[in-house]
């Protein structure tokens, strides 16, 4: 969302000063600046290649979720079905949202190391060097 707001100004921070640079000493990119980022081409490629990630998998997860609290209503045979032991269906397939959790963070933590970083990367270097 754009704003009419201006960046926050460099020499007004009246914190106690750090050990590390302080980088609202340095130039930051204008309100106009951001907003020029956000209408071009290369931000919109960036956010289609995020959503056509993020989206499907997040419907494809909760269908899989529903799936499983249907089933735990309305299939109580088969969710009780003993696999072995005393380890039933429901037991699997719960342990099975715990695994696809994990899964699913490290898939998109991989997706966005290869895919998203270095789009944002290369986005961010370029405001820098522009401001």
């Amino acid at each position: 969302m754009a704003s009419d707001a201006p960046p926050p100004e460099g020499g007004t921070d009246t914190r106690p000063a750090k050990s590390t640079p302080d980088r609202s000493a340095t130039a930051q990119p204008t309100t106009a600046q951001y907003v020029e980022v956000q209408e071009s081409a290369e931000f919109g490629e960036l956010r289609r290649t995020y959503r056509s990630f993020a989206f499907p998998l997040t419907i494809a997860f909760i269908a899989w979720y529903l799936l499983y609290v249907l089933l735990s209503n309305y299939a109580g045979g088969f969710m009780g079905t003993k696999v072995f032991g005393n380890i039933n269906v429901a037991l699997v397939l719960g342990l099975a949202q715990f695994a696809t959790t994990f899964l699913i963070a490290w898939f998109y933590a991989r997706h966005a190391s290869r895919e998203l970083d270095p789009k944002a990367d290369v986005i961010k270097s370029r405001m820098e060097a522009d401001a």
